[in-house]
């Protein structure tokens, strides 16, 4: 059980958390929610033991294991096996512990060696060695690679898939505490509910940061909601979450204006009658119930993002016509196509999505539309005036060299 008694936890003079006391308990899948900067990623660095609490007590069985995906891009080598398996510790523990013994019995073979190389090829059985290498590509199967894709190089990827090569990575170890931080971020929808699935499988314990409802819903089946440094427990998705965290908001500001009533009536009391000598004990006792009374906090939530589209300046319709493409990516052998005799139009307000497996040809279509590749043949005729928003899948991908700012 993961238990915080009255924890208190600072980033430099920030305090994040103040007398914060929640429980986890094993196996439970748990969403961890809250707002940018209110602690979420902080509280996981408590968990791996990367910060450590200023107040109260923190317990976790020191015997546990922990998995997390890696911020950081890889960058190796090694070939995408390779790499996902070097997520399995307790594997790489006993091969090396195994290695060691094997060169001990060289230089001299005596019988402790030998049952210590015996223990360890058993201890390597339980752990699964003799499957790793299929459990690892499973892994990465499921996360949207091709077959052809295994063997490849880890740093001929793009950022996003290697990060998915990460998540695979902390997958494939067998792991008491799992904790993942915005783990859909780089994946497709097969990708998405390939993890879903793979997770709800999960014998252990799962904590998880994500601005996905939906995910968390199909996940997690505890909630744990951090707010202005408070942390609070909820025994259900995060539809739940919501539904109970609404529900108390409005029985807390009935509660306030009820108070706020009876303290202005007793107020008006005491002005009144104060300096009259007949009602001057009933008013000091208002003054005194008034000093007792614990007060019931208003209701503070953060202001909702607001977020507004430009009125665009014109909207032709239609907005844009293809026919009879063919799109890919060009070369000096006449391009490598990977849709062919494309026939669409997009008319003025229609909402378009756009699905198919990992290959397919989802981005080359969708950049081809944002002018980012041109059509190996056939026609695309815009709409006069149209102009094109693009997001890109790898943002930094299409961030002008020039324009990029940093602040410290």
């Amino acid at each position: 059980m993961i238990s915080l008694k009255n924890i208190t936890l600072r980033r430099a003079a920030k305090v994040l958390l103040q007398d914060c006391s929640s429980t986890i308990q094993p196996g439970e899948k748990v969403g961890l929610v809250g707002r940018n900067g209110a602690g979420k990623s902080s509280l996981f660095a408590l968990l791996t033991g990367q910060l450590h609490e200023d107040g109260g007590e923190f317990f976790m069985p020191s015997g546990w294991r922990i998995a997390q995906v890696l911020q950081h891009m890889p960058e190796t080598e090694d070939s995408a096996t390779n790499f996902v398996l070097t997520g399995d510790t307790r594997l790489l523990e006993l091969q090396e512990q195994l290695h060691r013994a094997e060169l001990a019995d060289e230089t001299a073979h005596t019988e402790a060696t030998g049952l210590e190389i015996a223990e360890l090829h058993s201890q390597l059985h339980d752990a699964g060695a003799h499957d790793a290498r299929s459990r690892a590509q499973a892994l990465i199967l499921g996360l949207g690679f091709r077959i052809d894709e295994l063997e490849k190089p880890v740093n001929s990827f793009s950022g996003g898939w290697r990060m998915r090569l990460q998540l695979a990575r902390a997958l494939m170890c067998p792991a008491d505490l799992l904790l993942l931080d915005e783990p859909t971020n780089h994946l497709d929808l097969d990708a998405l509910v390939w993890l879903e699935s793979w997770l709800t499988r999960f014998a252990g314990t799962l904590v998880i940061i994500s601005h996905d409802r939906e995910f968390l819903d199909a996940v997690t089946r505890v909630t744990v909601h951090i707010e202005q440094g408070q942390i609070t427990r909820f025994g259900g998705n995060y539809s739940f979450f919501e539904e109970q965290r609404a529900l108390r908001i409005v029985q807390q500001q009935a509660s306030f204006a009820k108070q706020q009533e009876k303290i202005a009536h007793l107020q008006h009391f005491i002005d009144r009658f104060k300096a009259k000598a007949s009602k001057a004990k009933q008013a000091q006792s208002r003054v005194k119930a008034l000093e007792r009374m614990e007060r019931i906090a208003p209701v503070l939530t953060a202001a909702d993002f607001q977020f507004e589209f430009k009125e665009p300046t014109s909207i032709p319709n239609p907005m844009l016509s293809i026919q009879a493409a063919d799109l890919g990516y060009a070369n000096d052998n006449g391009g490598i196509k990977i849709l062919n005799g494309v026939s669409r139009s997009v008319m003025a307000g229609q909402r378009i999505g756009i699905l198919g497996a990992n290959g397919q040809g989802k981005s080359t279509f969708v950049k081809t539309v944002a002018r980012q590749l041109a059509p190996l043949g056939g026609k695309i005729t815009e709409g006069k005036g149209l102009s094109i928003g693009y997001f890109a899948q790898q943002e930094l991908d299409v961030l002008h060299e020039t324009a990029r700012r940093w602040s410290t």
